[in-house]
């Protein structure tokens, strides 16, 4: 036996007999049928608000409103549920039909034809076409979830964060509201996917995400833009310490440690934030600018925060010059070489120079401690450590075979280079190209870099050493100063930082370490220099302690190689 299910009719219409008709052509179908009647727009409206149904016949002209704004007001609900609407009318005008479907309705039917099988079919067919639709719509939801939230924590996506920033902040000077960007950047994120996987990574993600969500009133502002990125945008912030007062409320958040498995990781994050239009005029600049604030909260260290001003923007400005001059530069060889003379303090003879490099002669120009930890942060540190290499070896080998053959250079050499094996087989092979003695080469190394990749490291300086490259310890005396270096790597010069020359009669303490320093290395054999002489005191000093090698500006000022083969070097 065929089970028969029961069918919810609302039949909208102002006309009796129409009602009558219909409710008679129903009633002849196989179903449980139970037929509601209205009279009028908002009858109908008011049946749908107590009862639901699975079809709304609805007549196209009637007093007080007529169909289609029906259809309207009920394709505006979002809670309609399933039911599915034909349109009837009178009227065989086909201008009609296409706007009744237009409007939301799933089928249209002539009242001249509402026999059985006709009603029927335009039931059935509205009934499909709905079902069609709703399975469409889904899709469609679907997909947007798919294109606007971030699979791993739920949050909005860039994609969907761009469009949210879009519509709070239009045009410029067309929006009014006061809004806050901020940029979170969870820290030590890298060693955790790196150390513990990629799941544990994702747990901290999730973690991380909860404790901002649970904190922010609204969440739907709260984005991750990719990988270990965040960001926040909040209306109704006036003033940087507002935004500062939130950034602080999220770091407490973040306070106490997560548990994965079985370690306990911390979850920081560096903070950096800007307002429109109190910063910026538009979105663009808004982005920008917080950028600008996220990487000086990066360079203040872990866990830090910083609200976007101006002299943080010429920072940034001044660091992003550096990052595309380098790479300019680069390209087209355009960095110059000086060199400072070395000088044998007991008889004044230049024994050799240190090679140092140096931006473009142009207004704007940058000093190497400027652009050098630039040039580590982005790798470029690489190709300009080969040029600096290849140049140096170079032009000893031509002051020896001009000049005097026992002249050394000295290489500054950066800790990053030392990481990699290639630097070792580079500075060995253009020593052979250029046919310059190893003992003729001294890599400088500062002590900081003892601290860092230490097995790569000594690997490196070991494998020099052992060809016969002199190994410099640079900055000797300033920051971390361990005597255990001298004895575990194979260091043959010391160089004495100059800053130990930053004293004057009241500084009994400072001159004692310096004088006790310069005996214990001529004690372990270690050739000393001092950096730094710039007056007649210093060089005195220095000899006064049997110290080896000098450079300063008493001696010369660094010079390109044309003004020291011509003997124009200029000295304080």
């Amino acid at each position: 036996m065929e089970m028969r299910r029961r069918l919810d009719v609302l039949v909208v219409d102002d006309d009796f007999a129409d009602r009558k008709i219909i409710r008679r052509t129903i009633a002849e179908y196989a179903y449980d049928v139970n037929v509601v009647e209205a009279t009028s727009v908002a009858e109908g409206l008011a049946e749908l608000k107590k009862h639901s149904f699975d079809v709304i016949l609805l007549d196209y002209k009637m007093p007080n409103g007529n169909g289609i704004e029906m259809v309207n007001t009920l394709r505006a609900k979002a809670d309609l549920g399933s039911v599915a609407i034909v349109m009837m009318s009178a009227s065989e005008s086909d201008e009609l039909a296409v706007a009744c479907l237009e409007a939301g309705a799933q089928d249209f039917i002539l009242k001249s034809e509402l026999e059985k099988l006709n009603l029927q079919r335009a039931i059935v067919h509205a009934q499909k076409r709905f079902e069609l639709e709703h399975k469409l719509h889904q899709n469609y939801l679907d997909v947007k979830h798919i294109a606007e939230k971030d699979p791993l924590t739920g949050l909005s996506n860039r994609h969907h964060f761009n469009q949210l920033m879009s519509m709070i902040i239009q045009e410029e000077g067309s929006t009014r509201v006061d809004v806050a960007l901020i940029l979170l950047d969870l820290d030590n994120f890298k060693f955790v996917n790196d150390s513990l996987g990629h799941d544990a990574g994702d747990r901290l993600l999730i973690e991380f995400s909860t404790r901002i969500k649970n904190l922010l009133r609204r969440h739907e502002g709260f984005a991750r833009l990719g990988g270990d990125e965040f960001a926040i945008i909040l209306t109704g912030i006036k003033t940087p310490e507002q935004v500062a007062q939130v950034a602080q409320r999220i770091h407490k958040s973040l306070q106490g440690p997560i548990q994965i498995n079985e370690n306990l990781l911390a979850c920081n994050a560096s903070v950096g934030a800007a307002m429109f239009p109190l910063h910026a005029k538009n979105k663009e600049q808004l982005v920008q600018f917080a950028d600008v604030a996220m990487y000086a909260a990066k360079r203040a260290g872990k866990g830090q925060i910083r609200v976007y001003d101006q002299l943080m923007h010429r920072e940034f400005s001044r660091q992003y010059d550096i990052q595309v001059g380098l790479k300019k530069h680069l390209e087209e060889a355009a960095f110059s070489m000086h060199f400072q003379p070395v000088v044998d303090l007991k008889t004044g003879k230049h024994i050799g120079y240190e090679a140092l490099i140096r931006w473009p002669e142009m207004v704007d120009g940058f000093l190497p401690d400027e652009f050098i930890p630039v040039a580590e942060k982005n790798n470029d540190i690489h190709a300009i450590g080969e040029w600096v290499i290849d140049k140096a070896i170079q032009q000893i080998a031509l002051w020896q075979k001009t000049g005097d053959s026992e002249q050394f250079i000295a290489i500054n050499i950066s800790p990053i280079q030392l990481q990699s094996m290639k630097v070792t087989q580079f500075i060995i092979e253009r020593a052979e190209y250029y046919q310059v003695k190893p003992e003729s080469i001294v890599l400088e190394i500062t002590e900081t870099a003892l601290f860092e990749q230490q097995k790569a490291i000594k690997r490196a300086i070991e494998t020099l050493s052992s060809y016969g490259f002199k190994i410099s310890l640079d900055d000797f005396g300033v920051g971390y100063s361990s005597i255990s270096h001298l004895i575990n790597y194979p260091i043959n010069i010391v160089k004495l930082d100059k800053s130990l020359f930053k004293m004057d009669e009241s500084e009994e303490k400072r001159l004692a370490i310096f004088e006790a320093l310069a005996n214990m290395l001529k004690r372990l054999n270690m050739i000393v220099v001092a950096e730094g002489i710039e007056t007649k005191e210093h060089f005195e000093l220095c000899k006064s302690l049997n110290i080896d090698h000098g450079q300063g500006f008493y001696f010369a000022r660094p010079a390109g190689a044309k003004q020291i083969d011509l003997g124009l070097l200029e000295s304080a």
